[in-house]
């Protein structure tokens, strides 16, 4: 067992062009360009999953989601997954939670009384939690802007978010104030009632600092995870104008007819981009998606700047040679790109996040770019390795540190699964009503190589088709090209490989 520490960064809804690529550069981002410089970077890195709750559910027991099933925010994590936080208990190490982990409990081990059925945002098993970020009650957050002398907004279901609306210079709340989630404000750039040192990135910083250094002198395990630059999108001074809105790169406006599209158009969604926003994606104005898209990358500036932080820490404490860390995003961010907000879409945006390795006893190929695809499964069972365990077979994904070493490691598969669900089962969907569809089938499979993009519809959707070599955006579709068919057939065959190779074989197999 290896005895040094592990620092597991989630930074939520970071999409992969912000570290490279078109949004790359726009905002300062040096304690990323330090990791890179140090550790090696995966650059063809995919969830395997989408929404918050079943891409941590992946990232916590290496499992895709058909096998691991908490496939909705909300949707329980069954009790009998090995899970990260459980195997490295084995290990003697305790794992800490730092933020919120989106994790449903198993109602099976749980009283029907029990409080925390009404919660998706519990820690995952085996993990404790020492500082509780959960976004849909903020209680320590509030807590502490309340000891620091902020006057917040009642916390009912409808005021609690008015502690992200924008104020504006004359120090008044922007829009409608009466609870209702209706009006937007005058100016999205506007900042919060809250100051920077105060807000929930700071805030979750100072927190791991403090219980950290009391616990430098032994080896300790950190996951900390960043709620930003997921929305809603209001940044303090000085993060809320930092990126000049006009020269960042215009969303891409290509997009596949399709019936997915009229679905997703089909009903208001995505209320909480801003507070006050109606859902209305299709009218936002050209400078609502522009502040929005500037924003964003203020926000992912200031988790940038708060990382700087924890790394001057590990160097000043003498740690850093001895700590693993590792980055990485639920999922992306559609951020306007064909019109698409969040990370309900199938395309290419809200999958592909940033991984960033840095092992300080494998440095061979410190400042690499990999371009092997890579999948979040593979997470866990990294960390597992590194720590000194063999990963649990029922685990999907397999270690990665042999791409840390000089020279190049065995490749385990060229594809990557991502899988999103449309419905639900207490109250259908738009999708659902959209394509008559019942919650079992309303769903996709998508499968990506190194060029290739097949998006899978269940119950008799066509599917889409991309060419990411002409196409890199997925924005047009050549499933219904007869030259194509050979393609669709040869992913598709592959899809269903994948689904009958790594089908749960927790109790079978070697």
């Amino acid at each position: 067992m290896r005895t040094g520490n592990i620092l597991f960064i989630t930074i939520d809804q970071l999409r992969a062009d912000v570290v490279r690529g078109a949004l790359a550069g726009f905002a300062p981002m040096p304690s990323l360009a330090r990791l890179m410089a140090g550790g090696t970077t995966f650059a063809n890195h995919f969830t395997v999953t989408a929404p918050c709750g079943p891409a941590r559910a992946s990232l916590m027991t290496g499992l895709y989601a058909f096998n691991h099933r908490a496939i909705r925010n909300g949707t329980p994590l069954a009790a009998h997954h090995e899970t990260l936080g459980i195997e490295l208990r084995r290990l003697g190490r305790e794992p800490l939670l730092f933020g919120y982990g989106d994790i449903a409990p198993d109602p099976f081990d749980r009283h029907p009384e029990d409080p925390d059925h009404f919660s998706y945002e519990l820690p995952p098993p085996g993990f404790r939690e020492l500082t509780e970020m959960r976004f849909e009650d903020m209680a320590e957050w509030r807590a502490h802007l309340l000891s620091r002398g902020y006057s917040l907004p009642e916390p009912q279901p409808k005021r609690l978010w008015d502690i992200y609306r924008p104020v504006s210079p004359d120090g008044a709340p922007e829009g409608p104030h009466d609870g209702a989630p209706d009006g937007a404000p005058a100016d999205l750039r506007d900042p919060p009632l809250y100051r920077a040192e105060d807000s929930d990135t700071a805030y979750l910083t100072d927190r791991v600092l403090a219980q950290l250094e009391a616990r430098r002198d032994h080896p300790w395990t950190a996951h900390v995870t960043y709620i930003r630059p997921h929305p809603p999108f209001v940044a303090p001074e000085p993060w809320n104008r930092l990126v000049d809105a006009g020269a960042l790169p215009q969303p891409v406006s290509d997009s596949a007819a399709h019936p997915f599209r009229d679905a997703w158009f089909s009903h208001a969604s995505n209320y909480g981009l801003f507070i006050g926003f109606d859902g209305d994606c299709a009218g936002l104005t050209p400078q609502q998606v522009a502040d929005m898209r500037a924003l964003y990358l203020g926000l992912a500036a200031e988790v940038d700047h708060h990382l700087g932080r924890l790394l001057a820490w590990l160097d000043e404490t003498g740690q850093r040679d001895r700590t693993l860390i590792i980055l990485t995003s639920d999922h992306g961010e559609m951020l306007g790109d064909q019109g698409y907000w969040g990370k309900d879409a199938p395309f290419i945006a809200a999958h592909h996040v940033p991984l960033i390795i840095c092992d300080p006893q494998r440095t061979g190929q410190a400042g690499a770019v990999i371009g092997d695809i890579t999948e979040s499964i593979d997470i866990a069972p990294t960390i597992l390795d590194w720590a000194g365990a063999e990963p649990p077979r029922a685990m999907d994904g397999t270690s990665l540190l042999p791409f840390l070493e000089e020279g190049r490691a065995e490749v385990r598969h060229t594809m990557a699964l991502t899988e999103v669900e449309y419905g639900r089962p207490n109250r259908p969907t738009r999708f659902q009503r959209a394509w008559n569809l019942d919650d079992t089938r309303a769903n996709a499979a998508i499968l990506r190589d190194a060029r290739w993009t097949l998006i899978h519809f269940n119950g008799g959707l066509p599917p889409l088709l991309f060419d990411r070599r002409d196409d890199p955006h997925e924005t047009r579709n050549l499933a219904t090209d007869p030259a194509a068919a050979s393609e669709i057939l040869r992913l598709q065959a592959a899809l269903l490989d994948r689904r009958m190779t790594r089908a749960n074989h927790r109790l079978t197999g070697k």
